[in-house]
């Protein structure tokens, strides 16, 4: 019988080691999750329900408590993006090149 070990990671860092994942989809992660993270934030200041937003942001219910919950599987950046926009947030990106 094989048993299964469980992992925590507690970063983007982290999960990327975890999963072998190469730099390029870290910093992809990195992304997505300080998007999703703004997003739960702003839901709590906009006192909305799941239900309003997603239906402002046009996208699903289940979807959007999904991301919430912080699982990103199948989800674009264009959709967290659209999600914020529902939110009045507007997004502005900087760049810097890594040593």
């Amino acid at each position: 019988m094989s048993t299964k070990k469980s992992v925590v990671a507690r970063s983007s860092r982290e999960l990327a080691d975890v999963l072998g994942l190469s730099e390029t989809d870290r910093a992809a992660i990195e992304v997505q999750l300080g998007l999703a993270e703004q997003i739960a934030l702003e839901l709590r200041r906009a006192g909305m329900t799941h239900a309003c937003l997603a239906r402002l942001a046009r996208t699903s219910r289940p979807r959007l408590t999904a991301i919430l919950n912080g699982n990103l599987d199948g989800v674009s950046t264009d959709l967290l993006l659209r999600v914020l926009a529902a939110l009045g947030v507007r997004v502005q990106m900087r760049f810097h090149r890594v040593a």
